[in-house]
């Protein structure tokens, strides 16, 4: 079932009409309905909450204003970076007069922490 955060694509009539990122999922007072909070990936950016049962959240085909829709969660594929590393360029050849760079991975940075040692302002 989709969650909170996913992203969705959205269907009208089969064609991929936007993005959308899952909100809130509350329950309705029918049973396996649900009230789906969106925000719509557009201009300007909109807030929808429509009222859903749970196989059309997990991509069922439904009507809404007689016109067929469905909901598909959008799956971020997974970055593999020895495999995507870019190769250094073949033009380029190792002399053995300069020393050859060692590459130190890169350090993270929270921005929470960022800010606790940004000095205050006067």
């Amino acid at each position: 079932m989709a969650a909170v955060n996913d992203i969705v694509l959205i269907y009208i009539e089969d064609t991929p009409i936007s993005f959308a990122r899952i909100e809130s999922i509350l329950p309705d007072a029918k049973k396996d309905w649900y009230h789906i909070k969106f925000l719509m990936f557009q201009i300007p950016l909109q807030v929808v909450t429509w009222i859903l049962k749970d196989d059309y959240i997990n991509g069922s085909e439904f009507h809404m204003n007689n016109q067929k829709m469905k909901l598909e969660k959008v799956e971020i594929p997974e970055e593999d970076l020895l495999l995507n590393k870019p190769e250094s360029p073949p033009d380029k050849k190792n002399t053995g007069d300069v020393e050859t760079e060692t590459k130190v991975p890169g350090k993270i940075i929270s921005f929470s922490d960022f800010k606790k040692n940004e000095p205050e302002s006067g």
